[in-house]
Protein backbone atom coordinates (compact mmCIF):
# COMPACT_ATOMS: atom_id res chain seq x y z
CA UNK A 1 0.00 0.00 0.00
CA UNK A 2 1.52 3.28 -1.14
CA UNK A 3 0.69 6.50 0.67
CA UNK A 4 1.64 10.00 -0.46
CA UNK A 5 -0.19 12.22 1.99
CA UNK A 6 2.15 15.21 1.73
CA UNK A 7 3.07 17.62 -1.05
CA UNK A 8 6.57 18.57 -2.14
CA UNK A 9 6.75 22.35 -1.73
CA UNK A 10 9.82 24.60 -1.33
CA UNK A 11 12.22 21.68 -1.06
CA UNK A 12 10.32 19.76 1.65
CA UNK A 13 7.42 17.35 2.08
CA UNK A 14 4.62 19.27 3.81
CA UNK A 15 1.12 18.48 5.01
CA UNK A 16 -1.86 19.76 3.01
CA UNK A 17 -3.60 22.86 4.35
CA UNK A 18 -6.82 20.85 4.64
CA UNK A 19 -6.52 17.05 5.02
CA UNK A 20 -8.54 15.24 2.36
CA UNK A 21 -7.59 11.85 0.93
CA UNK A 22 -8.34 9.84 -2.20
CA UNK A 23 -7.97 6.11 -2.71
CA UNK A 24 -5.95 5.07 -5.76
CA UNK A 25 -7.31 1.94 -7.46
CA UNK A 26 -5.22 -0.76 -9.10
CA UNK A 27 -7.12 -1.33 -12.37
CA UNK A 28 -5.97 -4.93 -12.62
CA UNK A 29 -7.62 -5.92 -9.34
CA UNK A 30 -10.13 -3.11 -8.72
CA UNK A 31 -8.64 -2.89 -5.23
CA UNK A 32 -7.13 0.07 -3.40
CA UNK A 33 -3.37 0.18 -3.94
CA UNK A 34 -2.67 3.45 -2.15
CA UNK A 35 -3.80 6.86 -1.02
CA UNK A 36 -2.94 10.45 -1.80
CA UNK A 37 -3.99 13.79 -0.37
CA UNK A 38 -6.07 16.09 -2.53
CA UNK A 39 -4.79 19.63 -2.64
CA UNK A 40 -6.67 22.91 -2.69
CA UNK A 41 -6.23 26.49 -3.80
CA UNK A 42 -4.39 27.18 -0.54
CA UNK A 43 -1.81 24.48 -1.31
CA UNK A 44 -1.36 25.85 -4.82
CA UNK A 45 -0.82 29.33 -3.37
CA UNK A 46 1.99 28.01 -1.15
CA UNK A 47 3.64 26.22 -4.07
CA UNK A 48 3.38 29.24 -6.39
CA UNK A 49 4.84 31.52 -3.71
CA UNK A 50 7.81 29.17 -3.33
CA UNK A 51 8.28 28.94 -7.10
CA UNK A 52 8.16 32.72 -7.56
CA UNK A 53 10.74 33.22 -4.84
CA UNK A 54 13.03 30.56 -6.35
CA UNK A 55 12.69 32.03 -9.84
CA UNK A 56 14.71 35.10 -8.88
CA UNK A 57 17.88 33.07 -8.45
CA UNK A 58 17.25 30.00 -10.62
CA UNK A 59 16.48 32.08 -13.71
CA UNK A 60 20.01 33.51 -13.48
CA UNK A 61 21.79 30.15 -13.47
CA UNK A 62 24.14 29.33 -16.33
CA UNK A 63 23.71 26.78 -19.08
CA UNK A 64 26.41 24.67 -17.46
CA UNK A 65 24.69 24.72 -14.07
CA UNK A 66 21.42 23.58 -15.61
CA UNK A 67 23.14 20.80 -17.56
CA UNK A 68 24.75 19.58 -14.33
CA UNK A 69 21.39 19.66 -12.58
CA UNK A 70 19.67 17.68 -15.32
CA UNK A 71 22.51 15.17 -15.30
CA UNK A 72 22.11 14.77 -11.53
CA UNK A 73 18.38 14.11 -12.01
CA UNK A 74 19.21 11.54 -14.70
CA UNK A 75 21.66 9.80 -12.37
CA UNK A 76 19.12 9.66 -9.56
CA UNK A 77 16.42 8.43 -11.94
CA UNK A 78 18.65 5.51 -12.88
CA UNK A 79 18.78 4.50 -9.20
CA UNK A 80 14.97 4.60 -8.90
CA UNK A 81 14.10 3.19 -12.33
CA UNK A 82 12.54 -0.05 -11.05
CA UNK A 83 10.52 1.86 -8.45
CA UNK A 84 9.05 4.05 -11.18
CA UNK A 85 8.22 1.00 -13.31
CA UNK A 86 6.53 -0.78 -10.38
CA UNK A 87 4.44 2.29 -9.62
CA UNK A 88 3.27 2.64 -13.22
CA UNK A 89 2.36 -1.05 -13.41
CA UNK A 90 0.18 -0.79 -10.29
CA UNK A 91 -1.40 2.62 -10.81
CA UNK A 92 -2.34 2.46 -14.49
CA UNK A 93 -2.12 -1.24 -15.33
CA UNK A 94 0.76 -1.35 -17.80
CA UNK A 95 2.13 -4.90 -18.28
CA UNK A 96 5.57 -5.29 -16.74
CA UNK A 97 7.38 -5.37 -20.08
CA UNK A 98 5.71 -2.07 -20.98
CA UNK A 99 6.04 -0.46 -17.55
CA UNK A 100 9.69 -1.47 -17.23
CA UNK A 101 10.38 -0.65 -20.90
CA UNK A 102 8.91 2.27 -22.81
CA UNK A 103 6.87 3.66 -19.90
CA UNK A 104 9.60 4.10 -17.28
CA UNK A 105 12.24 4.40 -20.01
CA UNK A 106 10.62 7.52 -21.42
CA UNK A 107 11.72 9.50 -18.35
CA UNK A 108 15.50 9.25 -18.83
CA UNK A 109 14.98 9.39 -22.61
CA UNK A 110 13.51 12.90 -22.39
CA UNK A 111 16.04 14.08 -19.83
CA UNK A 112 18.88 12.94 -22.09
CA UNK A 113 17.27 14.63 -25.10
CA UNK A 114 16.89 17.88 -23.15
CA UNK A 115 20.54 17.82 -22.07
CA UNK A 116 21.59 17.30 -25.67
CA UNK A 117 19.34 20.11 -26.87
CA UNK A 118 20.44 22.49 -24.11
CA UNK A 119 24.12 22.06 -24.97
CA UNK A 120 23.47 23.46 -28.47
CA UNK A 121 20.60 25.85 -27.71
CA UNK A 122 20.99 29.44 -28.89
CA UNK A 123 19.66 31.79 -26.21
CA UNK A 124 21.00 34.90 -28.00
CA UNK A 125 21.34 36.15 -31.56
CA UNK A 126 22.38 39.44 -33.20
CA UNK A 127 20.57 41.33 -35.93
CA UNK A 128 22.52 44.47 -36.81
CA UNK A 129 22.51 46.63 -33.64
CA UNK A 130 19.82 44.51 -31.96
CA UNK A 131 20.36 41.72 -29.47
CA UNK A 132 17.57 39.12 -29.44
CA UNK A 133 17.48 37.08 -26.25
CA UNK A 134 15.38 34.16 -25.05
CA UNK A 135 14.59 34.38 -21.36
CA UNK A 136 12.71 32.03 -19.01
CA UNK A 137 9.00 32.78 -19.00
CA UNK A 138 8.63 32.44 -15.23
CA UNK A 139 6.62 30.10 -13.03
CA UNK A 140 4.99 27.24 -14.94
CA UNK A 141 1.97 25.18 -14.00
CA UNK A 142 2.13 21.60 -15.30
CA UNK A 143 -0.85 19.26 -15.51
CA UNK A 144 -0.01 15.73 -16.64
CA UNK A 145 -2.13 12.66 -17.57
CA UNK A 146 -2.30 9.04 -16.42
CA UNK A 147 -1.70 7.20 -19.69
CA UNK A 148 2.02 7.97 -20.09
CA UNK A 149 2.62 9.42 -16.63
CA UNK A 150 6.38 9.80 -16.14
CA UNK A 151 6.83 10.47 -19.86
CA UNK A 152 4.74 13.61 -19.58
CA UNK A 153 6.30 14.67 -16.28
CA UNK A 154 9.81 14.38 -17.73
CA UNK A 155 9.07 16.06 -21.07
CA UNK A 156 7.66 19.09 -19.22
CA UNK A 157 9.95 19.37 -16.19
CA UNK A 158 13.27 18.81 -18.02
CA UNK A 159 12.85 21.57 -20.67
CA UNK A 160 11.45 23.97 -18.08
CA UNK A 161 14.56 23.46 -15.95
CA UNK A 162 16.71 23.85 -19.06
CA UNK A 163 15.02 27.18 -19.82
CA UNK A 164 15.53 28.50 -16.30
CA UNK A 165 11.92 28.28 -15.13
CA UNK A 166 10.44 27.18 -11.84
CA UNK A 167 7.29 25.08 -11.66
CA UNK A 168 4.33 23.52 -9.89
CA UNK A 169 3.33 20.04 -11.07
CA UNK A 170 -0.11 18.45 -10.71
CA UNK A 171 0.10 14.83 -11.86
CA UNK A 172 -3.01 12.79 -12.53
CA UNK A 173 -4.76 11.74 -9.35
CA UNK A 174 -5.48 8.40 -11.05
CA UNK A 175 -1.77 7.57 -11.49
CA UNK A 176 0.13 9.77 -9.01
CA UNK A 177 2.80 7.56 -7.49
CA UNK A 178 5.42 7.71 -10.25
CA UNK A 179 5.32 11.52 -9.97
CA UNK A 180 5.91 11.30 -6.21
CA UNK A 181 8.97 9.16 -6.88
CA UNK A 182 10.06 11.74 -9.46
CA UNK A 183 9.82 14.42 -6.74
CA UNK A 184 12.06 12.27 -4.54
CA UNK A 185 14.49 11.98 -7.46
CA UNK A 186 14.51 15.75 -7.93
CA UNK A 187 15.12 16.25 -4.22
CA UNK A 188 17.98 13.75 -4.14
CA UNK A 189 19.52 15.45 -7.20
CA UNK A 190 19.80 18.73 -5.29
CA UNK A 191 17.34 20.84 -7.25
CA UNK A 192 17.15 24.12 -5.30
CA UNK A 193 14.17 24.59 -2.98
CA UNK A 194 11.13 26.04 -4.72
CA UNK A 195 12.30 25.30 -8.26
CA UNK A 196 10.20 22.13 -8.49
CA UNK A 197 6.98 21.74 -6.50
CA UNK A 198 4.35 18.98 -6.55
CA UNK A 199 0.74 19.31 -5.42
CA UNK A 200 -1.54 16.31 -5.87
CA UNK A 201 -5.20 16.83 -6.55
CA UNK A 202 -8.02 16.65 -9.05
CA UNK A 203 -8.86 18.99 -11.92
CA UNK A 204 -11.46 21.14 -10.16
CA UNK A 205 -9.41 21.46 -6.98
CA UNK A 206 -5.83 21.92 -8.21
CA UNK A 207 -5.94 22.04 -12.01
CA UNK A 208 -8.31 25.00 -12.02
CA UNK A 209 -6.33 26.79 -9.32
CA UNK A 210 -3.13 26.42 -11.35
CA UNK A 211 -4.62 27.56 -14.65
CA UNK A 212 -6.35 30.57 -13.04
CA UNK A 213 -3.51 31.62 -10.74
CA UNK A 214 -2.13 35.13 -11.42
CA UNK A 215 1.28 33.98 -10.17
CA UNK A 216 1.54 31.32 -12.88
CA UNK A 217 3.05 32.65 -16.11
CA UNK A 218 2.46 29.63 -18.30
CA UNK A 219 0.44 26.40 -18.19
CA UNK A 220 1.51 23.21 -19.95
CA UNK A 221 -1.36 20.72 -20.12
CA UNK A 222 -1.66 17.21 -21.53
CA UNK A 223 -5.04 15.50 -21.50
CA UNK A 224 -8.40 15.42 -23.22
CA UNK A 225 -9.56 18.14 -25.58
CA UNK A 226 -12.55 18.78 -23.31
CA UNK A 227 -10.29 19.45 -20.31
CA UNK A 228 -7.89 21.47 -22.46
CA UNK A 229 -10.69 23.86 -23.40
CA UNK A 230 -11.41 24.44 -19.69
CA UNK A 231 -7.72 25.09 -18.98
CA UNK A 232 -7.56 27.67 -21.78
CA UNK A 233 -10.73 29.36 -20.56
CA UNK A 234 -9.42 29.51 -17.00
CA UNK A 235 -6.10 30.92 -18.18
CA UNK A 236 -7.60 33.58 -20.47
CA UNK A 237 -8.33 36.31 -17.88
CA UNK A 238 -4.63 36.48 -16.91
CA UNK A 239 -3.46 36.15 -20.54
CA UNK A 240 -0.93 33.48 -19.61
CA UNK A 241 0.61 31.25 -22.22
CA UNK A 242 -1.08 27.86 -22.61
CA UNK A 243 0.67 24.93 -24.31
CA UNK A 244 -1.50 21.88 -24.85
CA UNK A 245 -1.17 18.33 -26.12
CA UNK A 246 -4.71 17.00 -26.41
CA UNK A 247 -6.70 14.24 -28.08
CA UNK A 248 -6.20 12.42 -31.35
CA UNK A 249 -7.93 10.20 -33.88
CA UNK A 250 -4.99 9.41 -36.08
CA UNK A 251 -5.37 7.89 -39.54
CA UNK A 252 -3.14 5.07 -40.76
CA UNK A 253 -3.19 5.10 -44.58
CA UNK A 254 -2.15 1.89 -46.29
CA UNK A 255 -1.54 2.71 -49.95
CA UNK A 256 -2.16 0.04 -52.56
CA UNK A 257 1.56 -0.66 -53.03
CA UNK A 258 2.30 -1.15 -49.32
CA UNK A 259 3.66 -4.34 -47.80
CA UNK A 260 0.11 -5.10 -46.75
CA UNK A 261 0.58 -7.90 -44.24
CA UNK A 262 3.37 -6.07 -42.44
CA UNK A 263 1.48 -2.77 -42.41
CA UNK A 264 -1.81 -4.23 -41.14
CA UNK A 265 -0.08 -6.29 -38.47
CA UNK A 266 2.02 -3.33 -37.31
CA UNK A 267 -0.96 -0.98 -37.27
CA UNK A 268 -3.07 -3.40 -35.24
CA UNK A 269 -0.28 -4.05 -32.74
CA UNK A 270 0.20 -0.30 -32.33
CA UNK A 271 -3.46 0.39 -31.48
CA UNK A 272 -3.54 -2.47 -28.95
CA UNK A 273 -0.25 -1.34 -27.33
CA UNK A 274 -0.72 0.37 -23.94
CA UNK A 275 -4.33 -0.91 -24.08
CA UNK A 276 -5.00 1.68 -26.78
CA UNK A 277 -4.45 4.47 -24.27
CA UNK A 278 -2.12 6.64 -26.35
CA UNK A 279 -3.20 9.96 -27.84
CA UNK A 280 -1.28 9.32 -31.08
CA UNK A 281 -2.51 5.75 -31.61
CA UNK A 282 -3.39 4.86 -35.24
CA UNK A 283 -7.04 4.18 -34.44
CA UNK A 284 -8.37 4.61 -38.03
CA UNK A 285 -6.83 2.25 -40.58
CA UNK A 286 -7.57 3.31 -44.18
CA UNK A 287 -7.29 0.55 -46.79
CA UNK A 288 -8.17 0.18 -50.49
CA UNK A 289 -11.82 -0.90 -50.73
CA UNK A 290 -11.00 -4.12 -52.59
CA UNK A 291 -8.68 -5.21 -49.76
CA UNK A 292 -11.07 -4.65 -46.85
CA UNK A 293 -11.69 -8.34 -46.18
CA UNK A 294 -7.97 -9.10 -46.27
CA UNK A 295 -7.19 -6.25 -43.87
CA UNK A 296 -9.97 -7.26 -41.50
CA UNK A 297 -8.77 -10.87 -41.39
CA UNK A 298 -5.15 -9.86 -40.76
CA UNK A 299 -6.08 -7.39 -38.00
CA UNK A 300 -8.48 -9.87 -36.41
CA UNK A 301 -5.70 -12.46 -36.30
CA UNK A 302 -3.55 -10.00 -34.35
CA UNK A 303 -6.42 -9.16 -31.98
CA UNK A 304 -7.22 -12.79 -31.29
CA UNK A 305 -3.56 -13.61 -30.61
CA UNK A 306 -3.02 -10.67 -28.24
CA UNK A 307 -2.55 -11.83 -24.64
CA UNK A 308 -4.67 -9.82 -22.20
CA UNK A 309 -4.20 -10.28 -18.48
CA UNK A 310 -2.74 -9.23 -15.17
CA UNK A 311 0.24 -6.91 -15.71
CA UNK A 312 2.32 -8.97 -13.28
CA UNK A 313 1.99 -12.18 -15.29
CA UNK A 314 4.71 -13.13 -17.77
CA UNK A 315 3.81 -12.88 -21.44
CA UNK A 316 0.92 -10.45 -20.97
CA UNK A 317 0.83 -7.87 -23.77
CA UNK A 318 -2.26 -5.84 -22.84
CA UNK A 319 -3.32 -4.93 -19.34
CA UNK A 320 -6.54 -3.34 -18.10
CA UNK A 321 -7.93 0.05 -18.92
CA UNK A 322 -7.08 2.57 -16.23
CA UNK A 323 -10.47 2.91 -14.48
CA UNK A 324 -14.09 1.88 -14.34
CA UNK A 325 -15.01 5.18 -15.99
CA UNK A 326 -12.74 4.41 -18.92
CA UNK A 327 -13.99 0.80 -19.12
CA UNK A 328 -17.61 1.91 -19.31
CA UNK A 329 -16.79 4.51 -21.97
CA UNK A 330 -14.98 1.98 -24.18
CA UNK A 331 -17.74 -0.60 -23.76
CA UNK A 332 -20.36 1.96 -24.80
CA UNK A 333 -18.41 2.94 -27.91
CA UNK A 334 -17.88 -0.71 -28.95
CA UNK A 335 -21.61 -1.24 -28.64
CA UNK A 336 -22.17 1.97 -30.62
CA UNK A 337 -20.01 0.59 -33.44
CA UNK A 338 -22.11 -2.57 -33.54
CA UNK A 339 -25.35 -0.57 -33.47
CA UNK A 340 -24.20 1.71 -36.30
CA UNK A 341 -23.58 -1.26 -38.58
CA UNK A 342 -19.80 -1.67 -38.62
CA UNK A 343 -18.63 -5.25 -39.12
CA UNK A 344 -17.26 -6.73 -35.90
CA UNK A 345 -14.21 -8.70 -37.04
CA UNK A 346 -12.76 -9.45 -33.60
CA UNK A 347 -13.43 -8.73 -29.96
CA UNK A 348 -16.58 -6.95 -28.86
CA UNK A 349 -18.17 -5.95 -25.58
CA UNK A 350 -17.43 -7.51 -22.21
CA UNK A 351 -14.26 -8.77 -20.58
CA UNK A 352 -11.98 -11.36 -22.15
CA UNK A 353 -12.71 -14.94 -21.15
CA UNK A 354 -11.35 -15.84 -17.70
CA UNK A 355 -10.99 -12.24 -16.54
CA UNK A 356 -13.98 -11.51 -14.36
CA UNK A 357 -12.32 -8.80 -12.27
CA UNK A 358 -10.29 -5.84 -13.41
CA UNK A 359 -10.97 -3.27 -16.13
CA UNK A 360 -10.02 -5.57 -18.97
CA UNK A 361 -11.38 -5.16 -22.48
CA UNK A 362 -11.28 -7.40 -25.54
CA UNK A 363 -8.96 -6.16 -28.34
CA UNK A 364 -11.53 -5.22 -30.96
CA UNK A 365 -11.48 -4.77 -34.73
CA UNK A 366 -14.26 -3.16 -36.76
CA UNK A 367 -14.32 -3.43 -40.57
CA UNK A 368 -16.40 -1.54 -43.14
CA UNK A 369 -16.43 1.54 -40.96
CA UNK A 370 -17.54 4.86 -42.42
CA UNK A 371 -15.92 8.05 -41.24
CA UNK A 372 -19.20 9.45 -39.89
CA UNK A 373 -19.61 6.64 -37.32
CA UNK A 374 -18.95 7.40 -33.64
CA UNK A 375 -16.08 4.90 -33.55
CA UNK A 376 -14.39 6.88 -36.36
CA UNK A 377 -15.11 10.32 -34.86
CA UNK A 378 -14.57 9.96 -31.12
CA UNK A 379 -11.32 9.25 -29.35
CA UNK A 380 -12.07 5.86 -27.79
CA UNK A 381 -8.78 5.54 -25.85
CA UNK A 382 -8.99 1.78 -25.85
CA UNK A 383 -7.77 -1.17 -27.97
CA UNK A 384 -10.35 -0.62 -30.70
CA UNK A 385 -9.36 -0.46 -34.38
CA UNK A 386 -11.67 0.96 -37.06
CA UNK A 387 -10.87 -0.07 -40.65
CA UNK A 388 -12.22 2.35 -43.26
CA UNK A 389 -12.26 1.70 -47.03
CA UNK A 390 -11.23 4.24 -49.66
CA UNK A 391 -11.38 4.26 -53.48
CA UNK A 392 -8.32 6.34 -54.39
CA UNK A 393 -5.45 8.23 -52.84
CA UNK A 394 -7.26 11.58 -52.83
CA UNK A 395 -10.19 10.07 -50.95
CA UNK A 396 -7.81 8.51 -48.43
CA UNK A 397 -6.27 11.90 -47.69
CA UNK A 398 -9.70 13.52 -47.47
CA UNK A 399 -10.93 10.92 -44.99
CA UNK A 400 -7.73 11.17 -42.95
CA UNK A 401 -8.11 14.95 -42.65
CA UNK A 402 -11.86 14.78 -41.97
CA UNK A 403 -11.52 14.94 -38.18
CA UNK A 404 -11.39 17.70 -35.57
CA UNK A 405 -8.07 16.25 -34.44
CA UNK A 406 -4.62 16.50 -35.99
CA UNK A 407 -2.06 14.91 -33.73
CA UNK A 408 -0.42 12.15 -35.75
CA UNK A 409 -0.70 10.30 -39.03
CA UNK A 410 0.70 7.13 -40.55
CA UNK A 411 1.43 6.22 -44.18
CA UNK A 412 2.66 2.91 -45.63
CA UNK A 413 3.82 2.56 -49.22
CA UNK A 414 6.32 0.66 -51.32
CA UNK A 415 7.44 4.01 -52.73
CA UNK A 416 9.11 6.42 -50.34
CA UNK A 417 8.41 9.33 -52.68
CA UNK A 418 4.73 8.46 -52.78
CA UNK A 419 4.56 8.13 -48.98
CA UNK A 420 6.30 11.50 -48.60
CA UNK A 421 3.80 13.14 -50.94
CA UNK A 422 0.85 11.81 -48.94
CA UNK A 423 2.53 12.76 -45.65
CA UNK A 424 2.81 16.36 -46.85
CA UNK A 425 -0.96 16.50 -47.37
CA UNK A 426 -1.93 15.32 -43.88
CA UNK A 427 -3.03 18.06 -41.47
CA UNK A 428 -1.24 16.61 -38.49
CA UNK A 429 1.69 17.57 -36.31
CA UNK A 430 3.48 14.29 -36.96
CA UNK A 431 3.52 11.60 -39.65
CA UNK A 432 5.13 8.13 -39.44
CA UNK A 433 6.19 6.63 -42.76
CA UNK A 434 6.32 2.82 -43.03
CA UNK A 435 6.18 2.31 -39.27
CA UNK A 436 9.03 4.66 -38.38
CA UNK A 437 9.41 5.32 -34.66
CA UNK A 438 9.30 8.76 -33.04
CA UNK A 439 12.40 10.86 -32.43
CA UNK A 440 12.82 12.47 -29.00
CA UNK A 441 14.71 15.39 -30.57
CA UNK A 442 11.86 16.14 -32.99
CA UNK A 443 8.75 18.17 -32.04
CA UNK A 444 5.75 16.33 -30.58
CA UNK A 445 2.35 18.02 -30.87
CA UNK A 446 -0.65 18.50 -33.09
CA UNK A 447 -2.86 20.65 -35.28
CA UNK A 448 -6.49 21.67 -34.73
CA UNK A 449 -8.15 20.31 -31.57
CA UNK A 450 -5.11 18.17 -30.80
CA UNK A 451 -3.58 21.23 -29.19
CA UNK A 452 -0.93 23.87 -29.66
CA UNK A 453 2.72 24.16 -28.84
CA UNK A 454 5.34 21.43 -29.11
CA UNK A 455 7.30 19.21 -26.74
CA UNK A 456 10.56 17.23 -26.90
CA UNK A 457 14.12 18.38 -27.52
CA UNK A 458 14.85 22.00 -28.37
CA UNK A 459 11.20 22.53 -29.34
CA UNK A 460 10.23 21.75 -25.76
CA UNK A 461 12.67 24.34 -24.44
CA UNK A 462 11.16 26.94 -26.81
CA UNK A 463 7.81 26.69 -25.01
CA UNK A 464 9.27 27.92 -21.72
CA UNK A 465 11.00 31.03 -23.07
CA UNK A 466 10.02 34.61 -23.84
CA UNK A 467 11.75 36.48 -26.68
CA UNK A 468 13.14 39.97 -26.03
CA UNK A 469 14.61 42.46 -28.51
CA UNK A 470 17.20 44.91 -27.18
CA UNK A 471 17.61 47.67 -29.80
CA UNK A 472 20.80 49.74 -29.97
CA UNK A 473 22.72 47.02 -28.19
CA UNK A 474 25.76 47.79 -30.33
CA UNK A 475 26.63 51.49 -30.14
CA UNK A 476 27.20 53.30 -33.44
CA UNK A 477 25.77 50.51 -35.64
Amino acid sequence: MREVLQFYIDGAWVDPVEPRTLDVINPATEEVCGRISLGSTADVDKAVTAARRAFESYSKTTREQRIDLLQAILDEFTKRYKDVAEAIMDEMGAPWDVANGPQAGSGPQHIKATIRALKAYEFEERNRDTLIVREPIGVCGMITPWNWPVNQVACKVAPALAAGCTMVLKPSEIAPFDAAIFAEIVDAAGVPAGVFNLVNGDGPGVGTALSEHPGIDMVSFTGSTRAGVLVAQNAAPTVKRVAQELGGKSANILLDDADFETAVKGGAEEIFFNTGQSCDAPSRMLVPRDRMEEAAALAAKVANATVVGNPREAGVQVGPLVSDVQWNKVQALIQKGIDEGATLAAGGTGRPEGLGKGYYVRPTVFANVTNDMAIAREEIFGPVLSIIPYDDEDEAVRIANDTPYGLSGYVSSGSLDRARAVASRLRTGMVHINGAEGNSMAPFGGYKQSGNGREWGAYGIDEYLEVKSIYGFEAGS
